[in-house]
């Protein structure tokens, strides 16, 4: 208002002023048809009344800002899926798809307005999940498909977030600050899941998780006697595996951060307590995700003393792992201890399923179809011995779903990925900074791919949209190393 006009109250813009404007008269509207749907529920439409005004809200931030979508998907991945144990009858993995075709939603219709730059997505990593999520697309046709209407549901952990997260990453996430954030961001949520499987181990269940464990998860969860923590994961192989990840991660930047205290202290006490999650997870194929995970590490420091002092810290947990029958009495060590058993019978029922499997692979090398190894398979092929005989690996899963040419292909794909990577760390990179948090991320990746083999867990939340995200910044490095390069040559001038 100008300050030559005289002052009228009519004059003052009000909130209200805001429903002329078409995001919030869209928003208004839309909440009052829910409102009058939800209304007429019971005590779950009821929360679902109280908490819509706030996700509305949440969605007019996304649309003012997507990378919000992106950050809240993060920080959803990891509680999501545990929330069905409160509240069942929710279809919890729509909400993280829900949040990646939104923040694409809103950059398509920003770029009538202003310059979004697709280009950054012009990448051989995503032409790489291209490939991948078209020969995703091609299994809905297999023609050997026994379970054809699974396909939707098992596609969005095996390909679609890989086919979305890259591209939503390379254009949102392109800065170093970015990068910095998402860390940040994964060691906050990395210590909460800690705790929680901490106060599972020491206090107890709440009522929830206790029902839960009474009925579908006390045949795998209850050993002897004794609880394998899961935190707010669907299960202790999900908590396992992505505790481990995260401990290699925070482990390596902690090593390595020198400019801040505060930040080195934050990956130090995330890094420790995620390795102990994983231990008291009673997960023993998660092992392999740090003793993999280190491994890498000291190959791309290209020290040749670290890289013996790694040799011998790897020796020394080997020879103590299977070799001695120190700590036995120790539960968790000694459930660790059987992973180095050749002869464990849980391991031999696996090879032996391996083995059954084999001859009715022959002669589908496409697969039967995604899905198909699911326990619901069962209501559409009862016959088929894909859905009879448990895959337990992640890559068997692959076979017996697409066939050896599904695996071969989801192998190279992994395999380029880590060696592109480790080539770029070990011969482009300059800044140190940023070669310590490459080589955290490739490592983790790595640790995870070799653990996938004893468990289910590359593609599954939390741990699948952090695996393919952590691509997306791997091949965006040598970016990340001109910017550090460059904001240093300012500060010089």
């Amino acid at each position: 208002m100008s300050k030559t006009m005289k002052y009228h109250p009519f004059m003052e813009e009000k909130g209200a002023s805001l429903l002329a404007k078409p995001i919030p008269f869209f928003l208004m509207i839309i909440s009052l048809l829910g409102m009058g749907y939800l209304a007429s529920g019971g005590i779950v439409n009821g929360v679902g009344i109280i908490v819509m005004p706030l996700v509305l809200t949440y969605i007019y931030f996304i649309c003012l800002n997507p990378k919000i979508a992106l950050i809240g998907m993060f920080i959803l991945n990891y509680f999501i899926l545990g929330f069905a144990r409160y509240v069942k009858g929710i279809p919890y993995g729509m909400i993280i798809d829900f949040h990646l075709f939104l923040a694409l939603l809103v950059l398509f219709f920003q770029s009538f307005f202003k310059d979004v730059h697709w280009e950054k997505a012009k990448n051989p990593l995503f032409t790489l999940a291209i490939i991948w999520f078209g020969w995703i697309v091609f299994q809905l046709f297999n023609p050997m498909a026994t379970a054809r209407p699974l396909w939707f549901q098992s596609m969005r952990g095996i390909g679609l977030y890989m086919f979305l997260i890259i591209p939503l990453v390379f254009i949102l996430f392109d800065k170093i600050k970015d990068l910095d954030r998402f860390f940040k961001i994964w060691a906050v949520l990395a210590i909460f899941a800690s705790i929680k499987g901490i106060v599972q181990k020491n206090i107890g269940l709440d009522p929830w998780e206790q029902a839960w464990l009474n009925g579908p998860g006390s045949d795998t969860h209850l050993l002897f006697g004794k609880l394998r923590v899961f935190s707010f994961f669907t299960d202790a192989g999900q908590f396992g595996g992505s505790q481990g990840h995260a401990g290699v991660i925070f482990s390596i930047l902690a090593l390595n951060e020198k400019k801040s205290k505060k930040t080195r202290l934050l990956y130090a006490v995330a890094g420790g307590l995620a390795l102990f999650g994983m231990m008291i997870s009673g997960t023993r194929g998660a092992i392999a995700v740090p003793i993999m995970g280190f491994g890498l590490y000291t190959v791309l420091r290209k020290n040749v003393k670290v890289m013996v002092a790694g040799a011998i810290l790897g020796i020394s947990v080997l020879v103590f792992f299977k070799y001695t029958t120190i700590g036995n009495g120790n539960y968790t060590i000694n459930r660790m201890r059987t992973a180095f058993n050749p002869e464990d019978k849980s391991l031999q029922v696996r090879l032996e399923n391996q083995r059954k499997l084999k001859n009715y692979m022959a002669s589908r090398p496409i697969g039967t179809g995604l899905g198909s190894t699911t326990g619901a398979a069962k209501k559409y092929a009862p016959g088929s011995l894909a859905a009879q005989v448990p895959t337990d690996s992640w890559y068997v899963m692959i076979w017996v779903e697409q066939g050896i040419v599904g695996l071969f292909l989801h192998l190279f794909i992994l395999l380029f990925i880590v060696l592109k990577s480790s080539y770029v760390i070990f011969f482009r990179l300059k800044d140190p900074w940023v070669k310590a948090q490459m080589s955290a991320l490739v490592a983790g990746i790595w640790g995870i791919m070799v653990a996938s083999y004893g468990n289910a867990v590359l593609g599954q939340l939390p741990t699948g949209p952090l695996v393919y995200a952590s691509m997306a910044f791997l091949f965006m490095s040598e970016k990340f190393d001109k910017e550090v390069e460059n904001s240093s040559e300012c500060q010089q001038l």
